[in-house]
């Protein structure tokens, strides 16, 4: 008779099974625990990041308006106009731009939502040819 080892030599198959599951168990909960650590810690930085590009589009916007207030001002001073007809030719500027904005906006969305048109089409192309090989393979009785 055996006598049974400290390492466990004499553990039934069922025993090492059971542990075997049990462990396995253990390291997948463990892995998921991990996983939601790292994607959280990668949402925090994601966040901050989309909290620092927000601000530097604020700040853009407003280097644009003082953009444009200077435009409007140099066109008073470089051809002695009034004040008021500077700002009219920056307005006019930015109404011309914003409406070829628009046009081609309204041009590129006309296309329809983005399907994959040509996929669609190789697979379906696919499905028939695989239907005439398998009813050709077919044998008749």
């Amino acid at each position: 008779m055996s006598m049974p080892d400290s390492n466990g030599a004499d553990k039934s198959l069922g025993d090492i099974v059971s542990e075997v599951s049990e462990k396995g168990s253990l390291l997948v909960r463990e892995e998921i625990e991990l996983a939601k650590a790292e994607m959280l810690a990668k949402a925090k930085k994601m966040g901050r990041g989309a909290g620092i590009g927000v601000a530097a589009g604020v700040f853009l916007i407003f280097a644009l308006v003082m953009f444009l207030q200077t435009a409007a001002w140099g066109l008073v001073e470089a051809f002695d106009l009034q004040i008021w007809v500077g700002f009219g030719i920056v307005t006019l500027v930015l109404v011309i731009l914003g409406i070829v904005a628009g046009l081609l906006a309204a041009k590129w969305l006309k296309a329809g939502p983005p399907t994959p048109d040509m996929a669609i089409e190789q697979a379906k192309i696919t499905r028939e040819a695989l239907e005439a090989h398998t009813a050709q393979e077919t044998p008749k009785p």
